[in-house]
């Protein structure tokens, strides 16, 4: 374990938080607290047009209640000093330049040159009088990194050894013709300053890893540890839309809990079992990047919902007592029907409030009223209760059971009566088997 250990979520606050960059958050904090390290969130909010605040306290507000907390921040607006300041050092190094081509000129290019059969690689094209002419008609350049012809390779945490051929990539754009930034420069300036030692992300960034690799080495700073997970897939195996509309937000509002969504995503697309985790450290102490897949795991929401109703019939009352107003007994008792937490308030107020009864047989809820027997009940008390009810009426199966639930909660279904029946109580019960509204 190593305080120097130090990963990072930069997300663009241009969007709530989805499934996906959710998975990526939870990855990173999860290789923090198993190595010991801390967990920076950074916004990367440059592109100014799109960033909301709105999006940004969301984003920090779903961090919170998955419980990934971040130890420090840093917000990529404030820093353009700081970015300039390395464009000026690595304009002079020939490391950054200008290009004069406009988008349709650069799209024609691409084309051209995959007409030939060879890879749309960017060349200069234009002669030192074309560029004058552009200046003198008040049009601005954007800027590309320059690479270094070679090889690009790295130990990938997930994939394994990768190599890139610096002569097939293209020099990547890096400030735009407004003077914006792209992603590529201002993230590894910010790795680099702010001493991030592994970075985990998609797998769509695998050939940025390759470019931002040689501009790690441009400003000398030490390249990080790299990890790229698979993208996740929808159920029918391909992208989806509906991925990058589903996200915590809606996924809390149904009542998804938060540990749930940790522990779903921690597991899926590995060779381990998806089963309940009920704290982060336990989680934390069980990632192993070798037991995730290569082949993009399908999230399917409904599989997300089930794995939520398991998760619930166990989750241990230590987890909820402070958010729910009954003893660890009753929570016992109920948690095996919840479908969400806040559904245990129905079966207290089943219990201990007023309630409307339904006698549907009034021959098996009147027997059952007589033979009632005195409290304290046990264990033993439903058992032998209801084969006395049996035994004087004949019913059994769900013409005996039926029409006391309904009597005694109002309510077609729920959890077992012999668990419901001790807390309801014998005055209650016995005014519910014969019609009175208590």
């Amino acid at each position: 374990m190593s305080n120097n250990i130090k990963v990072r979520f930069a997300p663009s606050p241009t969007g709530y938080m989805h499934i996906g960059n959710t998975r990526t958050a939870l990855f990173n904090w999860l290789l923090a607290k198993k190595l010991g390290g801390r967990f920076m969130l950074r916004i990367d909010d440059t592109d100014r047009e799109r960033s909301k605040k709105e999006y940004e306290d969301s984003l920090r507000e779903s961090l919170v209640w998955l419980g990934l907390n971040w130890t420090e921040e840093a917000r990529q607006s404030a820093r353009m000093g700081r970015y300039n300041a390395f464009v000026e050092q690595l304009k002079q190094q020939g490391r950054i330049y200008a290009c004069w081509e406009t988008p349709e000129e650069l799209e024609l290019m691409r084309k051209q040159l995959m007409a030939k059969g060879q890879p749309p690689i960017y060349a200069r094209r234009l002669s030192d009088e074309e560029i004058a002419q552009r200046e003198k008609a008040g049009r601005r350049p954007h800027y590309r990194f320059k690479l270094v012809s070679g090889e690009i390779k790295w130990t990938d945490l997930i994939r394994g050894e990768v190599k890139y051929d610096a002569s097939k990539l293209s020099d990547p754009i890096v400030i735009r013709e407004d003077g914006t930034f792209l992603y590529h420069l201002p993230s590894v300036i910010d790795d680099v300053d702010f001493g991030i030692t592994h970075i985990v992300r998609g797998e769509d960034h695998v050939t940025n890893t390759a470019v931002q690799i040689e501009m790690f080495n441009a400003i000398g700073g030490q390249v990080p540890e790299f990890a790229h997970l698979p993208l996740l897939t929808g159920k029918e195996g391909k992208l989806s839309k509906r991925l990058g509309s589903l996200g915590v937000r809606e996924l809390r509002a149904e009542g998804i809990e938060p540990m749930a969504i940790c522990s779903f995503l921690a597991k899926l697309g590995t060779s381990e079992s998806i089963e309940p985790f009920y704290a982060l450290e336990n989680l934390a102490a069980s990632l192993d990047f070798g037991r995730l897949g290569r082949s993009q795991p399908k999230f399917d929401a409904e599989d997300l919902r089930r794995f939520n109703t398991v998760y619930l019939h166990t989750l241990p009352y230590e987890n909820v007592k402070d958010r729910v107003n009954v003893s660890e007994e009753f929570w016992n008792a109920v948690r095996g029907n919840l479908s969400k937490v806040d559904d245990v308030q129905i079966w207290a107020d089943v219990c201990f409030k007023n309630i409307k009864p339904v006698l549907e047989d009034e021959v098996v809820t009147k027997a059952a009223a007589e033979l009632l027997p005195q409290e304290p009940w046990n264990d033993e008390t439903w058992k032998t209760w209801t084969d006395s009810i049996k035994q004087q009426t004949g019913k059994k199966g769900k013409d005996l059971f039926h029409p006391l639930r309904l009597a005694l909660t109002g309510l077609p279904d729920g959890p077992e009566l012999k668990h419901l029946l001790p807390f309801i109580g014998r005055e209650k019960a016995q005014k519910r088997l014969m019609g009175i509204s208590d």
